[in-house]
């Protein structure tokens, strides 16, 4: 984990809070529920997650969240919580794929298990490594059951040129016709894309000018494909 100060909080990071940060959320106002939420997490050591930013927010503010377990009707409580920048303790990415694959593989569903490993086979000899949110890095980094039959895999994919865009998303569409893949293409400047609707405009539709739904640290947008495809060059300079 990287020193909360070397690290801009982009969505979807995770990131340990101190001592002083734990107790100074337990004293406001919240409910029983909430509270012993609170504690429980700092017991357990567990991280938060960055989400978008309040617009009531301030520059020496990070706006996290924690998401609980599904209930008995499948609605997963949220505790939306803003953090000093001074009561990070450390922080890093989000967990990769790769990782849960090698690691966990056996305590995901087991109609998931195959194809988890061919996609993470798949994108590997592409070169390109993703990463996880919601219910499935809930359930990595806490061991509690998160994941039902009608969870989502959601993934983010951060290409690192056009040609690796356009790889990835064809991988991505091949193995969601088995899997329930969701998630977001990050472009270099932190602008995220539904995967899905990437495709549908950008890649079937065949049209520069389309638009796309952006989501940024502080503001959600259209956006035009061509602008967002244009901010990645065209092969990776390491590319052989």
């Amino acid at each position: 984990m990287s020193s909360a100060q070397s690290l801009v909080h982009a969505r979807h990071h995770l990131l340990w809070l101190s001592q002083a940060g734990w107790l100074r959320l337990q004293a406001t106002d919240m409910d029983a529920r909430q509270h012993a939420t609170l504690q429980h997490w700092q017991q357990m050591r567990w991280p938060v997650i960055v989400r978008r930013r309040d617009a009531q927010a301030s520059e020496q503010e990070i706006c996290v969240g924690i998401a609980l377990p599904p209930d008995a009707q499948g609605n997963k409580p949220r505790i939306a919580l803003r953090v000093g920048t001074q009561e990070v303790a450390a922080s890093r990415a989000p967990l990769l794929l790769r990782d849960i694959v090698a690691a966990r593989l056996s305590t995901l569903p087991a109609a998931w298990q195959t194809g988890l490993a061919q996609l993470q086979e798949h994108m590997g000899r592409a070169d390109i490594a993703l990463s996880v949110f919601g219910s499935l890095a809930w359930q990595a980094l806490t061991a509690q059951t998160y994941l039902r039959s009608s969870s989502d895999i959601d993934l983010l994919f951060q290409p690192r040129s056009q040609s690796q865009l356009e790889a990835g998303v064809r991988l991505l569409a091949w193995q969601a016709m088995f899997l329930p893949l969701d998630g977001e293409i990050v472009f270099p400047d932190g602008a995220a894309v539904s995967w899905k609707e990437w495709r549908q405009v950008a890649v079937l539709g065949h049209h520069p000018e389309g638009q796309v739904l952006v989501k940024r640290p502080a503001s959600v947008a259209l956006e035009r494909v061509g602008a967002l495809r244009a901010s990645l060059p065209l092969e990776h300079p390491c590319a052989a």
